[in-house]
């Protein structure tokens, strides 16, 4: 299960998973480069451990990525791994879902992971190893009402990782996605803000309504997703590749 020495980004690592996978990587021995559009929350994840280094990135924008990628290595050394973990949620009824709206989603969930697997591969395919873990989502498997952007881009990331794990399966390279259901983290916090204040409902009973999908009748914890990350990054899944791994408590 040695992650030992290798190089893994994290993007989206200021915060929740991201946050969680980047700790669970570094004290597993790993150095971790977390990138983020935001200073003080990536500076905070990074005072938890000497491993963690941070720099400053937009995922949406491929020359942000390319430049940021060339600080990482700066900072670590060549990448053995990219974890593309930044996202965003917005939620409203199709009918009044805009252009822009639908847009921005498929640019910070779909075209922000093809961003940052692609400024890496190059350093992958010349290690002959490397892994892709996307963090999707339950919404790249099934479909949810009033996100239709949000799942539209998530299912994309799900294709995109079975893709690439095809083209990439010779190399020695694994691209894998992980699927989790909602997950206890601030993005959570506020969609159930948006749920109590556009229902009327408290919210208790708008996380209680979120909890019903859940067979477990729970969220799913970042914990979970970064063991998840550990295990896909080790030797021990080195046969597993193009796979959707769900974390639902048996909702998928």
């Amino acid at each position: 299960m040695s992650v030992l020495d290798r190089h893994f980004i994290v993007t989206g690592g200021g915060s929740g998973v991201g946050a969680a996978v980047a700790q669970a990587l570094a004290h597993a021995g790993a150095k971790v480069t977390i990138l983020g559009r935001q200073e003080a929350p990536l500076r905070e994840v990074a005072k938890q451990h000497k491993f963690i280094g941070w720099v400053i990135c937009d995922v949406t924008d491929a020359a942000s990525v390319k430049a940021a990628y060339a600080q990482a290595r700066a900072l670590n050394g060549p990448i053995s791994g990219v974890i593309a973990n930044a996202g965003s949620a917005q939620s409203m009824p199709f009918s009044k879902t805009t252009p822009e709206a639908f847009q921005a989603m498929l640019d910070v969930n779909l075209n922000g992971v093809f961003n940052s697997f692609q400024a890496a591969l190059d350093d992958l395919e010349r290690a002959g190893t490397g892994h892709f873990i996307s963090i999707a989502s339950s919404a790249g498997l099934k479909g949810y009402p009033y996100v239709a952007g949000y799942c539209a881009a998530k299912h994309g990331v799900v294709g995109l990782t079975r893709s690439l794990a095809q083209e990439l399966a010779s190399t020695g390279i694994t691209v894998n996605a992980i699927c989790p259901g909602f997950v206890d983290t601030p993005m959570l916090e506020r969609s159930i803000a948006t749920i109590s204040d556009k229902t009327g409902m408290s919210a208790q009973d708008a996380a209680k309504s979120l909890k019903r999908g859940n067979p477990q009748k729970r969220f799913i914890e970042t914990d979970e997703v970064a063991g998840a990350v550990l295990w896909l990054c080790s030797d021990a899944a080195r046969s597993v590749n193009g796979h959707t791994l769900s974390l639902t408590g048996g909702e998928i």
